[in-house]
């Protein structure tokens, strides 16, 4: 380091030491700064998903398809997920079952390399083809996009909640299950914003998927959006609903004291920590605390720095590698956290 870098450096400190001042430490973690040399970015454990690689346990969360500019984020997405050793999730695949115009803006197998991605689709759009013997649709779907399996999103607050919605004649799990039994793909069963409570999680976890996905509450809120297109009067009746739903935490808890309950009866493989995870740090809590092997997934910030450009999005992933590494060198989690 020259003489000049040393003083513009000290110069810097000087200007910004008052804007740099903080008293919110983050309680989750000890953290050990005497035990390690600076980090090599291997630290960070690799797992396999559907029989694909991850080098990073980061994971792309459904979000987009079928709009304008969809294909290119979702080729910019593919992209920096074979870069750095990520995984994702299509936003809904509708309009490849359908076939429409937009089907297209999905076909990015040779963008993402053998990283694994995953088709997605509504719970009432299966249920649809189960009413009309035509899984073998969904079965097609997923081959033509050449994806490792498919994720069933469970929706049955934003579906009553949004004006056109589709009505349930079947729950969920029953749809779940026959799908399992119709296809050799697998499946990952994700909400979309509310999360699932304890009874639901049990069942899961108690299903041979890929993998269970939160979607937990605090992230985006589907049931919020879907009430938002309603005329004011029915808005303002209904806003009471949005606010059900389960923390990531929460669910973390849940999920650890079920799969100690259950033991050799949980055959789910994977958890997806998604809704609410805001940084890495939230990242590798549930990362840390989860007594299931897990991987964290967010949306919104993806999709904000795909709509910037690949220079911008790439420089968000590696941000988020680097603290995964520092993380997994100096912080541990505590005991009570």
């Amino acid at each position: 380091m020259t003489n000049s870098t040393i003083s513009s450096r000290k110069l810097d400190h000087i200007q910004l030491a008052f804007e740099s001042q903080l008293s919110d430490a983050d309680q989750r973690f000890y953290y050990e700064p005497m035990l390690s040399a600076h980090p090599e970015l291997t630290i960070i454990p690799s797992l396999t998903l559907a029989g694909a690689t991850m080098q990073i346990p980061l994971w792309i969360s459904s979000m987009t398809g079928g709009a304008e500019m969809a294909g290119k984020i979702n080729l910019l997405l593919a992209e920096a997920c074979k870069t750095y050793g990520l995984g994702m999730g299509l936003g809904s695949c509708r309009p490849v079952l359908e076939n429409s115009e937009y089907s297209r803006d999905f076909e990015i197998r040779k963008h993402i390399g053998e990283q694994p991605l995953f088709a997605n689709l509504g719970i009432a759009q299966i249920e649809e083809l189960i009413a009309r013997n035509q899984l073998q649709k969904l079965v097609d779907m997923v081959h033509r996009l050449e994806a490792n399996g498919l994720i069933i999103h469970v929706n049955p607050l934003q579906e009553w909640m949004q004006p056109e919605g589709d009505r349930f004649a079947l729950s969920p799990l029953e749809t779940v299950k026959r799908v399992l039994d119709a296809v050799d793909f697998p499946i990952i069963v994700k909400e979309v914003g509310q999360g699932f409570g304890p009874k639901s999680l049990a069942a899961l976890l108690q299903l041979p998927i890929a993998a269970l996905d939160y979607g937990a509450f605090g992230g985006t809120n589907f049931s919020k959006l879907e009430n938002l297109r309603r005329e004011s009067v029915e808005r303002t009746l209904l806003e009471p609903v949005q606010h059900v739903g389960h923390t990531a935490i929460e669910m973390t808890d849940w999920v650890n004291q079920l799969h100690a309950s259950l033991g050799n009866k949980v055959l789910c493989e994977k958890i997806i920590v998604s809704g609410g995870v805001s940084t890495f740090l939230d990242g590798y809590y549930h990362l840390q605390k989860l007594s299931m092997p897990a991987l964290y997934a967010q949306a919104s910030p993806f999709l904000k720095y795909a709509l910037e450009g690949e220079a911008a999005l790439h420089q968000f992933v590696e941000a988020q590698i680097k603290g995964l590494a520092l993380a997994y060198t100096y912080l541990t989690l505590k005991e009570n956290a």
